[in-house]
Order: C-alpha cells, then structure tokens, then sequence
C-alpha cells in the first residue's frame, strides 16, 4: 500500500539531493567545477581588501563566462551581514574573503553561517593549521609603521612603552577598534602578553611596573596609557597611512597599520616603512581567510574562485595571488615564495594571534577601551 509522506518527509527528500550536490562539488578539479560555474553565471565574494578588483579582472580572464562580483567589506561589517542576510532567509553572497577570525569561528562558523573549503589542488602544499577550522589564504598583519623618510636612521621606537610617553603625546594613530576587528584583536594580543610587557616596561623604564588594581596586568596597563597619551583613533586606513606615510611630513606620527599597505608607496606618495625591531614586539600576524558561505547561491564558482586565489604553481602564485604577494603579505601555500622585500617571516617581530584565546578575552578589552574612549 502506498503510504504518504509527511511535508516534514517531503521537505526532506527534497533538500538532500542539493545537499548532496553541495558535498560532491567539494573533491572537485578546476576542470570538473568550470562548466558548472559557467552554468551558474556569477560568484560574489565579500573582500577584506580592495585589491579584489585585481582578482576580478584576473578571473573573468581565465574564467570567461563568470562575472565575479567582488565587495570591499571590513570584517566587521561582512560579519554583521551575513548574520542579518541569513537571519532574514536571505543567502546573496558566495565567498567570505575576511579576517577578524575570533569573531568568524565563533559567530560564523559555530553558527553554521559558513562552510570550510580546501581545494584538493593545494591540500597538500598547505600545513594542517591552515586548513582548518578555516582555510588560510595569507598572513597579514597590525603593527607599527613609521615614515622612513622622516626617520631614515630606522624607526623611532624601539619599546612600545616608548609610545605612552610625552615624546609621543597625541602622535601615535590606529582605525578605531570598534570599527576594524583586527584591531581589537591586536589590542587584544597585548593584554594577552601581561610578563612579556612586564619586562618591556622593565628594560625601558629601569624598574618593575605597578599595575592599577582594577586591571589585569601589564598588557592592560599599557592600553590605559596610551589612551591616556592622546592615542588618535582614525575612521580608516587611508587615513592613518597618508598621516604617517607622507613624504613631506616633517614630525609624522606612527601609527598601528598594516604592513602591506607600503605597497602603494610610490602612487600614493608614502614612505610607509614597518618597525620591526620593537620590544616585546611589533604587532600581530593574523590569519585572512577564504570560506563558503552557507547556502552560497552559486557553490561550483565559489569553489573555483577560492581555488583561483590560491594562484598557479608559479612562485609568485600568477594572476589569482600576485596581488597579494606584495612585502608585509606571507603565502600560506608552499609553492609560493613571500615576496623578497618582506622582513623574512620568522624574522618579524609580531604575535601571531590564537583565535581561540583571543575569543574568549577580546570581550573584556572591548569593555576597557569603552571607558578610555
């Protein structure tokens, strides 16, 4: 006897051919993924970086008959939008390429908003810790940057305590935190390194440093103080590098940025230099990462797009990474070599974040920088 399904059943019978679908797309060559994404027509990704538009241009290239939508997006914002897109119903965009990856694991990935990808054409050229929980693109950075053509001796500061003194009163500059994740993560990182500041603080003042009893070492202290010293908090990076970058700066301030941004020295008229030599350390190295996400309207050319930008077997990772293979950006896959006019990774004087620590603690530093604003 024939017996009716119930619209719970039916429902269910009716998603698992497309979740099947999703699953099969994942062991998929380039060659296999092509004439699905053509069929699908378009991809759009949300871009931590406006060199996407590079990307764009490079992929329609290799790939005729996929437009490639890309969005410049802060990680801050691409979060609170597909949190919003999502809980509406509402599934647009196709690849996250973003970073802020304490707030992406934990909102995004725990929540299912997300789905990790590894392209089976670089698994094996990429360490463990870059593929998972989320597939790592690149290293990038949030450290202090100077102008080196008003300091052509090297970097004016050499402790970060350096920056809580009067000398450096009203001239030290970051992108507000409560507008770029990555920032707080790096304040973050500091207040995470309570002994390593400690003796920062030590080697600079000649004495043990007193901690206020209301916070929890000396990371914290540190934050207070140079809130207290008139730290600058700027909307954007455009803003805080022409501010410490300009070659005719006479007195420029120095300023939290990203390191890669010196790329554009020459067209921008900069002299962007990193401060590498800084004790404890310099800043911090984070992970950008590329990921599907759920529901992605437009899976095949998702996943061709994210394999794209993992670049050819060239060392300098042809048309899908040259643009971000540029000094202050670190490769993740093997084949390609960082870009000869970076401070050698194992060189760079910056924490590299852990996700996980910086998750649980980033909610009481956040609360801190409130009261100091």
């Amino acid at each position: 006897m024939l017996k009716k399904l119930t619209s719970a059943a039916l429902a269910a019978c009716f998603a698992l051919p497309s979740l099947t679908m999703a699953s099969d797309l994942d062991g998929l060559t380039p060659q296999q993924l092509l004439p699905l994404a053509q069929k699908e027509g378009s991809v759009t990704v949300f871009s931590l970086s406006s060199r996407i538009a590079k990307i764009e241009k490079a992929f329609e290239e290799a790939y005729p008959g996929i437009d490639l939508i890309g969005l410049d997006m802060s990680s801050t914002k691409q979060i609170a939008r597909v949190e919003a897109e999502q809980q509406a119903g509402v599934h647009a965009v196709d690849v996250l390429y973003i970073a802020d990856t304490p707030v992406v694991f934990t909102k995004l990935l725990e929540g299912k908003r997300i789905v990790n990808y590894v392209p089976p054409r670089v698994a094996n050229e990429l360490e463990d810790r870059y593929k998972a929980p989320l597939l790592t693109q690149r290293l990038s950075t949030k450290v202090l940057m100077y102008n080196e053509k008003a300091f052509p001796d090297g970097s004016p500061v050499s402790n970060l305590w350096q920056l809580t003194q009067p000398e450096w009163q009203g001239r030290v500059l970051m992108v507000d935190p409560s507008q770029r994740g990555e920032l707080l993560d790096l304040l973050t990182e500091i207040a995470l390194h309570p002994d390593e500041m400690a003796a920062a603080y030590k080697a600079h003042f000649g004495k043990d440093i007193e901690v206020e009893s209301d916070l929890q070492g000396a990371g914290e202290q540190f934050i207070k103080d140079l809130f207290a010293n008139d730290l600058i908090l700027v909307p954007n990076s455009d803003v805080l590098n022409k501010s410490v970058g300009d070659v005719n700066a006479k007195s420029p301030p120095v300023g939290f940025g990203t390191y890669s941004d010196r790329r554009d020295n020459e067209k921008e008229g900069w002299a962007l230099q990193i401060a590498n030599n800084v004790e404890p350390a310099n800043g911090i190295l984070f992970p950008a990462v590329l990921t599907v996400a759920d529901k992605a309207p437009h899976p095949a050319a998702a996943r061709l797009l994210i394999d794209f930008m993992f670049g050819d077997d060239t060392p300098t990772g042809g048309a899908g990474f040259e643009p971000f293979n540029v000094p202050g950006d670190y490769a993740t896959r093997k084949t390609i070599a960082h870009h000869p006019d970076s401070v050698k990774l194992d060189d760079l004087k910056a924490w590299t974040i852990d996700p996980a620590k910086t998750a649980a603690a980033r909610g009481r530093i956040a609360d801190l920088i409130i009261t100091l604003q």
